[in-house]
């Protein structure tokens, strides 16, 4: 009885996240977080021309930094900001691009991902001016303090227009749905300009996404409206979530909670990254560009791939070199010497399913214990300021040390990253042990009979 209802959750809990993992919604998101990853390393690249006397504290490199490219610093910032700068525009209008494309594709409706894009851009552009009610009618504010400057209801910041920078993202992603959905429900119900099929397709198309782009842009401006007829507006009523859910993850216990999430999904077979990552994607990116100005957050960049699941889910890259030069079972050895490489590399699909880890109540523990453990580590090692923030993002399959260096731009963060490989193995080495004396033991019986 107890193994049929454990089959039932299985299957009940593999049925919902497989849904979830590949609706419209989260195959879109995904879409616009790889969109994200050339510009976040463009910014990177930089970012670290900024502050390589910070990453370098080497005597005299800060006076030949400043006699040489110190020169060029305002020049960097600017072209990080061209990049890291506009990211709510960035993710929320490749989000857009993809959830528009996904949709023509499933239910076969002649929507135009390009021109769903351009109707996102104007609605969004709706919701960055600060606007108010005064005097009986909605005026732009204006503001000329240091820690708030705002002209025509624009507020500016060292990072270019404050609104459609990282801070943005959540709110860019209601107005790509909203407009997604819009433009959806006009093509559905035929409220478009048909053109005779001898006009140009540029032209005909320029005309059937003139009644979806009206209704897109009178859906945000009334929604928008009404918010500021409140004293408020759509930003910062997304943003109230948007920070609180930013700060719980910015915790130890919210951290630790994410990192339970992912691999309990993956013990199940199910891609726990891909799920949480759809959820976390915004609030790491607002994050890591907060760093850049000064803040301390924690949870930025990609925390994860730098110093928690380092060899892949579960922090198995000492797991891999263990079972390729020290295993006695012959199944172990030969997944340790095909894992290893993929290993260094932040890939360990030959582990999860080749042990497997899948389904394994011996690797369980290990495999929920050791990321928990490296992420408390990584996690007060930064917030006790032993190793500086995340200020860069990573590409994930970097390898464990390098992925540090440059998350934090510090050989600290290298060290670091190196330490939670070494106290992730340490919580893997009694179990990975045990499992293989119960594999050797299995195969000389099976060599014995």
């Amino acid at each position: 009885m107890a193994n049929e209802e454990s089959g039932t959750f299985k299957e009940k809990l593999g049925n919902f996240a497989g849904k979830f993992a590949g609706s419209r919604f989260v195959r879109a998101i995904m879409d616009a977080g790889y969109s994200v990853i050339p510009f976040s390393i463009i910014g990177a690249i930089f970012l670290i021309l900024t502050v390589l006397p910070q990453a370098f504290p080497i005597p005299g490199f800060a006076a030949l930094y400043a006699n040489s490219l110190g020169r060029f610093s305002n020049l960097f910032q600017v072209i990080y900001n061209a990049s890291m700068g506009i990211l709510a525009l960035i993710f929320a209008g490749e989000f857009t691009y993809s959830y528009t494309k996904i949709y023509a594709h499933e239910e076969k409706l002649d929507l135009v991902p390009i021109n769903a894009l351009f109707m996102f851009l104007m609605g969004f552009f709706i919701t960055v001016p600060q606007m108010i009610w005064k005097s009986g009618s909605i005026q732009l504010q204006q503001s000329l303090k240091p820690d708030n400057i705002i002209g025509g209801g624009i507020a500016v910041s060292g990072s270019g227009i404050t609104r459609i920078a990282a801070v943005g993202i959540f709110t860019g992603l209601v107005v790509g749905w909203i407009t997604v959905q819009v433009y959806r429900f006009t093509i559905k119900h035929n409220w478009r300009i048909k053109m005779p099929a001898s006009v140009p397709a540029g032209v005909a198309n320029s005309f059937s996404s003139l009644i979806p782009g009206l209704c897109v842009a009178v859906v945000i401006a009334v929604i928008n409206l009404s918010l500021v007829l409140a004293g408020t507006d759509l930003f910062k009523v997304l943003y109230i979530p948007f920070s609180f859910i930013s700060k719980i993850t910015n915790t130890w216990w919210g951290f630790l909670i994410i990192i339970f999430l992912i691999h309990f999904l993956w013990w199940f077979g199910i891609h726990g990254a891909t799920i949480m990552s759809s959820f976390y994607t915004p609030i790491i990116l607002a994050n890591m560009a907060a760093n850049v100005k000064g803040a301390n957050n924690f949870f930025a960049g990609d925390p994860l791939n730098a110093f928690v699941i380092i060899g892949g889910s579960g922090a198995t890259l000492g797991v891999a070199i263990w079972l390729a030069t020290r295993a006695k079972s012959a199944q172990l050895r030969e997944i340790g010497k095909v894992e290893v490489v993929p290993a260094i590399f932040n890939i360990n699909e030959p582990l999860l399913f080749g042990l497997p880890i899948v389904y394994n109540i011996d690797l369980f523990i290990p495999f929920i214990g050791a990321p928990l453990v490296s992420g408390l580590v990584s996690y007060f090692a930064v917030t006790l300021k032993l190793v500086p923030k995340i200020i860069l993002q990573q590409p994930w399959p970097t390898p464990v040390g390098l992925s540090g260096f440059i998350g934090t731009a510090s050989w600290k963060g290298a060290v670091l990253s190196v330490v939670c490989a070494i106290v992730a193995f340490l919580v893997w080495y009694p179990f990975i042990k045990r499992y293989d004396r119960r594999l050797l033991k299995q195969e000389q019986e099976n060599a014995a009979a």
